[in-house]
């Protein structure tokens, strides 16, 4: 009996050898734009690294480090939640996303937080920056010496908003990383990493993590994206008193990267009862950075053959694909390969984001000092009236308010080159500011102007030509508008 032992060993070895095998065949492979990281928050251990190191641009996950340098200055005594910051020229001329508020107007530190964290409004981040460090290059060196200290050896910030700029780079590895630190030594101030939804006034934006509200147990953090990029998300989940940190780079649409985090963060979960069978792969910290150029994914990403501008609010559904192949569902049935047996099924990741999010009371952000009570819904009220102020100006002109505009952004391939910008390129940021004017400028038209509906039905038209006065008899030559929907 005792001869029979070593080869009862080495059988059960070569099986247990046999299913890591089986394992790594049917695990999802990272495509290679892509990056991909699961860490425990707690430990830092690893549980899945694809591309983790390679340098990646940040896009707007770099509104995570000026959140987390904003709340350690309010942790250290030198500003609180309620100190007023006031809205610069500078801030005001960042490109969308922002809340587009006018030079000098002040609010609080809380609300431009929760603004910067939800609706990933570049004009906030510029707000905290100056608030915090007195410029955009002052709080720069704060975020980037906070990256040093906390071990962050691949990253580096030339803004706190992550829009386009040369030297503005981190990698899955140093995202990981700052995800912890800020649970480990912010856990007061974590509820500004999950809010599910703002309301400013009349508007109500919902966070463009759509894990929040949808996956469960999903519990922060913040998205971000630009064509170089792709489409990044650093989310987090606890399940079981288990929390689990996921990071996506690179994914070709705002929905695939929420699918893809899901998916990591399910496998995790699933795998806790057989991670002796897998290797260990260390913890986060001493994953070994590359030496190489981040991928620049802007042809992918904002080339000619998108059907859509790329935004980080991107709502594209995964049921566009048939919900079963490419690269933002592949890897669900591998899921199932790890959970059959161990606990109920939950639904694919892609259905998931394909649902409604759970309902959830916006909070309220408003301009100004703190406010409470009656106040507060006075301020609020005073925020509505604001927005609705600029709409009644044009009230002859039917062309400046154009709905449809909005509706058919595929329409307006121009746009396609402004929604994010190539990294370091200075023209794109000016193309946003530029297509925003165009919106806005002239909301007042002629009354032959408002008497053309067929004007409000050419989504395609430029500002400047909707707004151009008509003579009386071109009324009736429609085609005779020059045609901009290539």
């Amino acid at each position: 009996m005792h001869a029979f032992r070593p080869l009862l060993r080495k059988s059960l070895f070569n099986l247990f050898a046999a299913a890591l095998a089986c394992a790594a065949l049917l695990a999802p492979r990272a495509a290679s734009a892509e990056a991909l990281l699961l860490i425990e928050a707690d430990s830092g251990k690893v549980l899945q690294a694809d591309n983790a190191t390679i340098p990646w641009y940040p896009a707007s996950v770099t509104k995570i480090m000026t959140a987390y340098v904003t709340l350690k200055a309010v942790k250290d005594g030198r500003l609180t939640l309620d100190t007023l910051l006031t809205v610069s020229p500078t801030a005001a001329s960042q490109s969308p996303s922002k809340m587009g508020f006018r030079p000098g107007t002040q609010l609080t530190v809380d609300n431009a937080l929760k603004m910067m964290m939800v609706k990933s409004a570049n004009d906030m981040a510029v707000v905290l920056a100056e608030g915090v460090g007195g410029s955009i290059d002052g709080f720069s060196a704060m975020m980037n010496d906070t990256a040093r200290k906390l071990g962050m050896t691949q990253t580096s910030y030339v803004n706190p908003n992550g829009l386009p700029a040369d030297g503005q780079i981190t990698s899955a590895r140093d995202l990981g990383i700052l995800a912890r630190s800020f649970l480990r030594d912010l856990p007061e101030y974590e509820y500004f990493v999950h809010i599910p939804a703002i309301r400013f006034g009349k508007r109500i934006t919902g966070n463009f993590n759509k894990l929040i509200g949808r996956y469960p147990g999903a519990d922060g953090f913040k998205t971000g994206f630009i064509c170089a990029s792709g489409y990044n998300l650093v989310a987090s989940a606890t399940r079981n008193g288990r929390r689990l940190i996921a990071v996506v780079l690179g994914a070709n649409s705002g929905t695939a990267r929420a699918v893809k985090a899901a998916q990591l963060l399910e496998r995790g979960f699933s795998q806790d009862n057989l991670s002796w069978l897998r290797p260990s792969l260390g913890t986060v910290e001493n994953l070994v950075p590359v030496d190489a150029s981040p991928p620049n994914l802007r042809d992918d990403m904002c080339g000619g053959h998108r059907k859509r501008p790329a935004s980080d609010d991107d709502d594209a559904l995964i049921a566009a694909n048939g919900g079963t192949t490419g690269s933002a569902t592949g890897g669900e049935a591998q899921v199932t390969f790890f959970t059959a047996g161990l606990q109920p099924p939950l639904m694919k990741a892609s259905e998931l984001m394909a649902s409604a999010p759970a309902a959830a009371e916006p909070v309220l952000v408003y301009t100004g000092p703190t406010r409470t009570g009656t106040a507060l819904i006075a301020a609020v009220a005073a925020d509505a009236d604001q927005q609705a102020t600029p709409k009644a100006r044009g009230k002859k002109s039917r062309v400046a308010k154009k709905p449809d505009a909005a509706d058919k952004p595929a329409d307006k391939p121009k746009d396609t080159k402004t929604a994010a910008a190539k990294p370091g390129a200075k023209g794109d940021a000016k193309g946003d500011a530029k297509a925003d004017t165009k919106t806005a400028a002239k909301p007042a038209g002629t009354k032959h102007a408002a008497a053309k509906p067929d004007a409000a039905a050419k989504p395609a038209a430029s500002g400047d030509q909707a707004a151009k006065p008509a003579k009386p008899k071109a009324a009736t030559k429609p085609p005779a508008k020059p045609a901009n929907n290539s």
